[in-house]
Order: C-alpha cells, then sequence, then structure tokens
C-alpha cells in the first residue's frame, strides 16, 4: 500500500513537472532588437533601393509593419522610454552624456518585471542608461550584460567592452560579436528551458563610421541613386558607410532569426525591430524634413516590426500614432505578466488589441522632446517649437499653418508646456553616482560622469566634443580640477585607482572626498599612441581610443552619505597633467 501511495506521488510529481516545464515554453519569448541612428528610411521594405535588408524586411513581412511610430530625438531617451513605458523626463533621463541619461532607480524595466516572472534576461550592445551599479544593466533586470555602458564608442573592432561589470575585449566586428553574444545567450536559455528576453541595442550605425569592407564594397559598388531631400547637405561617403552599417546589422539578424528556426522556436518567439531616432546624416529617408536631434518628423519616426507567428497576422500594416512608450505594456500584455503596482503609471497603451484584432490605435496626444525640440503628435498634425504641419497633406512640412488654425495651435502649445512641467520634475540635475555596493564591489568613475572646473586661464577639456568614451585632457595648471558629486552606499576602507596616461613621470595629484584624502604620484611616463582606428568618414565628435594603464594609488576611509570627490593636481612636471580617464573606488572585505 506504501509503495502504490508513493508511486501515485511520484506520476503526480512528474504531472506536474511536465505541466510546469509545459506551462513554461508556452509564454512567448522575446527579442527586442534597437538600431542606433538609423532613419525609417534605412530599410529597403521603406522603399530605399539603396540598401538591401531582406532579414529586417522578414520580420515586417511576417508580422506587423507600423506606417507611423514615433521615438525621442535622441538615443538615451528613446532607451529610458523603452524599457519604462513612461515618457523619459519621467525616467530622469534628459539628455545623452553628462549622467543626464541615467535613469532613476525606482523605475521599474522591461526586465524586472518579466525576471520577476522568471523570465531569463539577456542585453547586448549599448545601455546608455547609467554606468555605476544599480545603474548598470546588471542592477535593472538583467542577467546578463555584455556590450557597451554609454554612448559614442570610439571603435567598433577588437574594442574594450564591458561584461558584467568587468572589462572584456570584444572580437572582431562589434555588431558581429554582439550578435553572437545574444545566440549564446539564447543557446544557453533554451537549454535551460527558459523563456527569455534578448535585448539587443546595437550601436550601429551610430558613428564612428566604420564597418567590414564587405558591406562598404558592396553599397559603393551599386553606388546611390536615392539622396535626402537636403542634398546639398549629403555626404555620400557617410550615406555609403551608414547602410553598410545597415546591411551588416541586416545580416545579424538573419543570424538571429535563423537561430530561432533552428532551435524551433519562431512560433513561440516575438520579434520586434526599431531605432532610436531618426538618421545621423543626411540621407534618403522618405523627404522626411529633420534628421537625428533636429526639428522635424524626420528625427522622431523610425521604423518598427514586430513578428509573432500565429497571434500577429502576417503583412499586417498598423495605422495611426504609436510610440516607443508603447512597447513594454504591450509586450507585458502579449507576455501574460503581471504588471507589479508601483505607484507609477504608464504613459504608453498595449497594442496587442490592435495587433491582434480589428481595434484601431486611439486618438491621443503623444510628445515628443528633448534638447528644445518641443513635440506634440495629434492624429495627422504635427505640433513643434510654435509651428503647425499637417502631415496628411504635407508630408515634408513645407507649410507652416499654425495661422490658419489658431485654436489648435494654442491648445497643443498649452498642452505641451502642462506636460513639460509635470515631468520635468523627476529631473535630477545634479546626480549623485553610486559608490560601495557589496554585488559590484568596484565603481567605475569614468571621464564623463566628472565635472570638468577650468580655471579662468586654464585650458581643462575633454578630449572630444563627445565626453562618452573621452578622457580629461589638457590640464595645463593646477588651480583647474574635476569632481564627481558620489554618494557612499557602504563606509569602510576603499582601494583608490587612477587610469592614466602620461608624458611625464612625477606629476602629483590628490583625491578628496568630505574630510578624506589620498595623494599620489605618477610613478613613471607611460603615453602610448592612439590606436588605429579605420573610419570611412572622418569623425567629428568621438574621441579615438587608446590604452590607460592602472595605477594603485592607495587605501582610504569613506564614510557613508553623499559629497564632492574632487581630483586636484597639485604638481604638472611638463606641459600638462596626465590624461585622466577615470577613478575606480574598489570597496575592500
Amino acid at each position: 500500500m506504501k509503495h502504490a501511495r508513493f508511486h501515485l506521488y511520484l506520476l503526480f510529481a512528474l504531472c506536474a513537472l511536465q505541466w510546469h516545464s509545459a506551462t513554461a515554453q508556452k509564454r512567448p519569448n522575446i527579442v527586442l532588437i534597437l538600431a542606433d541612428d538609423q532613419g525609417w528610411g534605412d530599410l529597403s521594405i521603406n522603399g530605399n533601393t539603396n540598401v538591401r535588408t531582406p532579414h529586417i524586411d522578414r520580420i515586417g513581412k511576417e508580422g506587423a509593419q507600423f506606417s507611423r511610430f514615433y521615438v525621442s530625438p535622441l538615443c538615451a531617451p528613446t532607451r529610458a522610454g523603452l524599457l519604462t513605458g513612461r515618457y523619459h523626463y519621467r525616467t530622469g533621463v534628459w539628455g545623452v552624456s553628462n549622467s543626464r541619461e541615467f535613469m532613476n532607480l525606482d523605475e521599474a524595466t522591461l526586465a524586472d518585471l518579466l525576471k520577476k516572472d522568471a523570465y531569463a534576461t539577456g542585453c547586448f550592445g549599448k545601455w546608455h542608461n547609467g554606468s555605476q551599479y544599480p545603474y548598470h544593466p546588471n542592477g535593472r533586470g538583467f542577467d546578463e550584460f555584455y556590450g557597451m555602458l554609454s554612448g559614442h564608442y570610439a571603435n567598433y573592432f577588437n574594442t574594450t567592452v564591458d561584461h558584467n561589470g568587468e572589462p572584456a575585449r570584444s572580437t572582431g566586428y562589434i555588431a558581429d560579436d554582439l550578435t553572437t553574444k545574444a545566440i549564446d545567450f539564447i543557446e544557453k536559455s533554451t537549454k535551460a528551458n527558459k523563456a527569455f528576453l534578448c535585448y539587443i541595442p546595437y550601436n550601429t550605425p551610430h558613428s564612428p563610421f566604420q564597418v567590414p569592407d564587405k558591406y562598404y564594397n558592396k553599397v559603393k559598388a551599386r553606388g546611390i541613386k536615392q539622396f535626402s531631400h537636403n542634398r546639398g547637405e549629403e555626404d555620400e561617403e557617410t550615406t555609403i558607410t551608414a547602410l553598410a552599417m545597415t546591411e551588416n546589422i541586416d545580416d545579424n539578424v538573419g543570424r538571429v532569426l535563423k537561430k530561432l528556426d533552428e532551435l524551433k522556436l519562431t512560433e513561440n518567439t516575438i520579434v520586434i525591430y526599431l531605432s532610436d531616432n531618426g538618421p545621423n546624416s543626411w540621407r534618403w529617408n522618405g523627404d522626411m524634413k529633420g534628421r537625428k536631434g533636429a526639428p522635424g518628423e524626420g528625427s522622431v519616426r523610425v521604423p518598427f516590426l514586430i513578428r509573432w507567428p500565429g497571434v500577429i497576422p502576417a503583412g499586417k500594416v498598423v495605422d495611426g500614432n504609436a510610440a516607443y512608450i508603447d512597447v513594454l505594456p504591450t509586450l507585458i500584455d502579449l507576455a501574460g505578466t503581471p504588471m507589479k503596482k508601483s505607484g507609477k503609471p504608464l504613459d504608453g497603451i498595449s497594442l496587442k488589441p490592435v495587433l491582434t484584432g480589428t481595434a484601431r490605435i486611439p486618438d491621443r496626444l503623444l510628445y515628443l522632446s528633448i534638447n528644445k525640440i518641443n513635440s506634440v503628435k495629434k492624429g495627422h498634425y504635427l505640433y513643434q517649437n510654435n509651428a503647425l504641419y499637417d502631415l496628411a497633406a504635407d508630408s515634408t512640412q513645407q507649410h507652416n499653418i499654425a495661422s490658419k488654425h489658431p485654436a489648435l495651435t494654442d491648445s497643443l502649445r498649452i498642452a505641451f508646456d502642462r506636460w513639460y512641467a509635470e515631468v520635468y520634475k523627476n529631473i535630477d540635475s545634479a546626480r549623485s553616482l553610486p559608490v560601495g555596493y557589496s554585488q559590484f564591489p568596484k565603481t567605475v568613475l569614468p571621464s564623463q560622469d566628472a565635472i570638468l572646473h577650468r580655471s579662468p586661464k586654464g585650458t581643462l577639456s575633454y578630449s572630444a566634443s563627445a565626453p562618452n568614451s573621452s578622457w580629461i585632457a589638457n590640464w595645463s595648471d593646477t588651480a583647474s580640477y574635476a569632481s564627481w558629486n558620489v554618494d557612499v552606499h557602504t563606509a569602510g576602507r576603499y582601494q583608490v585607482n587612477l587610469r592614466y596616461t602620461s608624458a611625464d613621470a612625477g606629476d602629483a595629484f590628490k583625491l578628496v572626498l568630505n574630510k578624506n584624502q589620498i595623494s599620489g604620484t605618477i610613478p613613471e611616463a607611460y603615453d602610448p599612441p592612439l590606436l588605429p582606428s579605420p573610419d570611412r568618414v572622418k569623425r567629428t565628435a568621438e574621441s579615438y581610443e587608446k590604452e590607460f594603464r592602472t595605477l594603485k594609488v592607495g587605501e582610504i576611509r569613506l564614510e557613508k552619505g553623499s559629497g564632492k570627490l574632487k581630483l586636484l593636481a597639485t604638481g604638472i612636471k611638463g606641459s600638462k597633467f596626465a590624461d585622466i580617464r577615470a577613478v575606480e573606488l574598489v570597496l575592500l572585505k
């Protein structure tokens, strides 16, 4: 009798296990692919004959394509809204560098929600929403991260990336390497019988304009036959390279789709493809006005393709205005994942009824704003910086009709001003960087997060116009200094390291935080040349890449609390102080 009960119990346990396994497998996997600085017109599915993107096009042809999908005019804000379902200002993101891209820690991300629902979560590419833990992707719901923490990366071949908080060396061309790591994650998750969120935010075709020869040569040989409406400002080499980078992305999307087919995951995987803002140069974009970071439809309207075979009808074209804030509520709804009540209302809506049925996107106001680009979308009208356009009759924004529709113009201006006043309350213009978490003992304070205090006669600056991936340079006097606003989470002893290059030995410095300080001296010159950079087009924003040496300065006692960490040059041996890439603070046990 006991044996019979045991066998019956075992049978029930096996059935329960099989039911749980089947249930886990039924939940859809999610592959979310985000291109960087790729315009609506950079895909052949949207009519560009200069480029070939069959694999990306396949997503739209086997699923749904959105006619009008909108994002922020710049990348970090779009990423924040994409991951939270909330306007980026609400999340604390108001720029792309100097800590303005950091997403508030009380925001729940798509990865947070899916991880709580037992999804495996991985991010492979350009994060750009905060560097130091818990702003780091591993602190925002992602089990696995491999990629770049900031924007304006210096080099796309065999470069240094972050892997779960530690430096790693990429292999080959960056988009190929990111795809390899994403496919590895998909395979491991599948073997573990776990549904997965695989977020692939590529950092291409963002500048610097680098791409393997085989892609560049193909586009170059075909030639450019469609041009921007602003042809006088279009650089053909930039167009060729950007489209070659796009064709490389397409091949990598094809690798992901092929792997889903091989693993028999296609029928149960949602695949999304979109871009974070308009094109980063003047090139064909459906004759829309504007480009990345500039006023106009072309800066905020991007491709959006979504596929889920058997659930989303193939070839569906969705009209109406959808936006980046709709991605999280749509995926949560499609996946059936519980939405935690956090007291933070979503700005986006679920597009599931539109994708799977006959519902239409409801008429609403969409706000698309950053860096003094103030836009409101209402139906086929676009209000932007006190001008009004009817995009149904004037898709290229040639005619400002504000004077003909004063009531509508005033109502949209008032709505925008009211919205902006509400959402901007979440902005922390003096954000403190977290230091001293046991989960991530080493905190890196890079140059891009520093505040540079230049004396009246000083020349202290970043090494390039874009602070990300740059270093502190041209430090010619002891009155100038750099500082980081920090918040020490754990009191204790910290190892202090300095990442530097210098043409001269003997430069003296001091690091001061509140009442604690430590001094050091550059022991030896280390001034390597810039690493070779295979740019197709002369860069205008990014620093070039070079190797930095780590100097172990010593130990310092830090108390819990906030303060300003100052790096002071107390002695300069040559014409200028050392170039500084970062200060590292390592919590000691």
